[in-house]
């Protein structure tokens, strides 16, 4: 299990999906100069939300060095990961990845989308402790980065003193209270929405080309206990173990008594 190095000895590569630029990444890199005084800030140039873990093979990377200790990186989230690793900080490789804080969920099949959990999964497949972070908050209210911000170091220093195990990531979700306001830390499974509306817009340019928006409505139904969804619904900060291996067991032994060779 992970112990917490001393304050100074732990280096923190922050990372997000919305881009170098902002807000949230501003307040995860201030939440990890709380932790350490080795902080580096590797990320999108652009937003690169719901990039999930894709990696770019077929066009060249550009990194832009902003200052000493930060960098934009003209690709997706895992691009950031893994040039972080292994060019701009290859001297010594980080103690912790911290993804976000993302401006939105991610809870339940969010999960599979999200760029933010993207980078903490490749941190995690080369090596390195990693965690998501996100803040909820609901249209057309503002999003609530104190909460975020001022709750965030605890929860990552406890789970660093408690550790996890290797091909473990973290993904933590502040609820869309304001800071006084949270009930506690729930630690949870994914949850599963009821369904998704998918729909697809069409519209028409200047020419009479058609162009096309996909877009969803969430239906929502009450969740099941225990799950992330419930937690943060219930005002609480939901920490959820994901794991690398996506195998299921129970599947896994059904069909091995059949296909027994």
């Amino acid at each position: 299990m992970a112990k917490k190095p001393p304050r100074g000895k732990l280096r923190i590569l922050v990372c997000n999906d919305d881009g170098v630029d902002a807000p949230g990444i501003k307040t995860l890199e201030r939440v990890a100069r709380t932790l350490s005084d080795d902080v580096w800030v590797v990320a999108p140039e652009t937003e690169q939300s719901a990039a999930s873990h894709s990696l770019t093979l077929r066009d060249p990377l550009r990194i832009r060095a902003i200052s000493k200790r930060r960098f934009a990186v003209a690709g997706t989230p895992t691009d950031a990961v893994v040039l972080a690793l292994h060019h701009i900080i290859k001297d010594r490789r980080p103690d912790l990845v911290l993804s976000g804080v993302n401006r939105g969920a991610n809870l339940g099949e969010d999960v599979t989308y999200s760029g933010t959990v993207a980078a903490a999964m490749e941190g995690t497949i080369l090596g390195v402790r990693s965690i998501a972070l996100s803040q909820v908050f609901r249209h057309p209210h503002p999003v609530k980065w104190s909460t975020a911000e001022n709750h965030a170091p605890a929860v990552i220093r406890e789970a660093l003193r408690v550790g996890w195990p290797a091909g473990i990531f973290l993904n933590v979700n502040f609820p869309d209270v304001a800071t006084a306001e949270v009930a506690g830390v729930a630690v949870t499974r994914q949850g599963q929405r009821d369904y998704s509306d998918l729909f697809i817009d069409e519209r028409f340019d200047a020419r009479n080309v058609p162009y096309y928006w996909i877009g969803y409505r969430r239906h929502r139904g009450p969740s099941p206990d225990g799950t992330d969804l419930a937690a943060v619904a219930a005002g609480k900060i939901s920490l959820t173990p994901l794991a690398l291996d996506l195998s299921d067991a129970r599947s896994h032994r059904a069909l091995s008594r059949v296909f027994k060779g």
